[in-house]
């Protein structure tokens, strides 16, 4: 029990990664989380009012079953198999995000001057939801995909768009955390 409460290293969580990977490719399946959406949306009747919703969501079923076990995975993780250790931070990261005005840095994953309900109620932290939901669903229709579906499935795959949309991903990532974040926060 103790071996599962700790992080998994990279030799455990990878290969099982490939092999959730190569089953779906080996059953002609591909994986992506965005695309659950516009499942549901299908669902809803969106089809109706869009054409870009018209289609056999039926076929889709099997990854919404993915969405609700990741969710349900999620859910034993923190609230079964947590371990509330500190993270190993370096000193370098406690003083940035120190200066970014974070208290209690390494603590939690999730700090409270983000995810806090103060914070998510807050004018800002609704603006930013607002504004930052809307981005992510711009960009992952305008890619093709989100990080999971380009950067597990079509790297694993070898798509050269997937490539161009990871590489814009980590470089929209640095552009945040270097540029914009400092200004939000």
């Amino acid at each position: 029990m103790e071996y599962i409460l700790q992080p998994w290293p990279w030799y455990v969580s990878g290969p099982l990664i490939a092999l959730v990977m190569f089953l779906l490719l080996y059953s002609g399946r591909t994986f992506g989380m965005s695309s659950n959406l516009r499942t549901l949306c299908a669902i809803g009747g969106a089809g109706k009012k869009a054409e870009f919703f018209n289609f056999d969501w039926k076929s889709q079923r099997w990854n919404l079953i993915v969405v609700l076990g990741a969710i349900f995975g999620g859910f034993i993780a923190h609230y079964l198999l947590s371990n509330p250790i500190n993270i190993d931070l370096s000193e370098a990261t406690i003083k940035d995000l120190n200066a970014l005005g974070f208290k209690n840095v390494g603590q939690s994953l999730l700090p409270a001057e983000l995810y806090s309900w103060d914070a998510v109620f807050s004018l800002k932290g609704i603006l930013i939801l607002v504004i930052g939901g809307f981005l992510v669903g711009f960009g992952t229709r305008y890619a093709g995909g989100c990080t999971s579906g380009h950067a597990i499935t079509g790297l694993s795959s070898l798509q050269l768009p997937s490539l161009i949309a990871v590489i814009g991903f980590f470089l929209g990532g640095l552009i945040m955390i270097h540029l914009i974040f400092p200004i939000l926060f």
